[in-house]
């Protein structure tokens, strides 16, 4: 258990790159276009504060309903954007990581995951990760799974261990933007005493001093843990 006015893993579920598209009369592939420039803002600011772990949700496993067209663009744009992150990534000490079933992905993305991961490995600052075709009931099931395959006896330390975020502390602060309130079956084990906080901004608005105040109203919280 951190500090508890010290925030250590930040989990981000960054909504409203469609409407903010829609209210500029836009395509919605501009808002994720714009989505991701805020994207790589956020990640580098919290490198810059000594953030430890910031966890975007990126595509869930539900993200596959979206029209074909719109899922084809995401594809290309993840792919185009670890490409070009690399450079940033190693430059701020960054290491990335991806949680979620990569095994719907295309050969050439998932390869592209694997050089980013392996490509940043040893860098000690942010670490940022991507939860790609993510779904916490997925990822739980496939938890309990790995512990009938290696016949683990059932404990939250054992099951905590094969979560995708296995060795990653738990979420101490939860953003949600665009004015949605719900978590959408995102890190439903890991957020179970995260603070939570819900924006009206769409995520191509986010910025680092929204950010920041969130921190602040953080800091200035009393968390228990269940307890008095």
């Amino acid at each position: 258990m951190n500090n508890l006015k010290t925030a250590v893993h930040i989990a981000m579920i960054m909504d409203g790159n469609g409407r903010w598209a829609k209210e500029r009369g836009l395509k919605r592939t501009a808002g994720h276009e714009e989505g991701a420039k805020t994207v790589r803002a956020i990640t580098e600011y919290c490198a810059s504060i000594d953030i430890k772990y910031l966890t975007l949700y990126a595509f869930s496993t539900e993200n596959w309903e979206r029209p074909k067209l719109e899922v084809e663009f995401l594809m290309k744009l993840l792919e185009k954007y670890l490409k070009n992150e690399l450079e940033v990534y190693l430059k701020n000490n960054i290491r990335f990581k991806a949680i979620g079933d990569l095994t719907r992905f295309s050969k050439t993305l998932q390869a592209r995951i694997k050089k980013t991961e392996d490509e940043t490995s040893k860098c000690t600052g942010l670490t940022q990760v991507l939860a790609l075709n993510y779904g916490s009931k997925n990822e739980i099931i496939r938890a309990i799974k790995k512990l009938n395959e290696q016949n683990l006896e059932v404990t939250e330390e054992n099951l905590e261990s094969c979560l995708d975020t296995a060795g990653i502390p738990a979420v101490d602060i939860l953003i949600r933007t665009s004015g949605e309130v719900r978590l959408s079956n995102y890190l439903l084990w890991q957020n179970a005493y995260a603070e939570m906080f819900f924006t009206q901004t769409f995520w191509p608005d986010f910025t680092p001093a929204e950010l920041d105040d969130i921190i602040s109203d953080f800091s200035k919280r009393e968390r228990r843990f269940g307890g008095i």
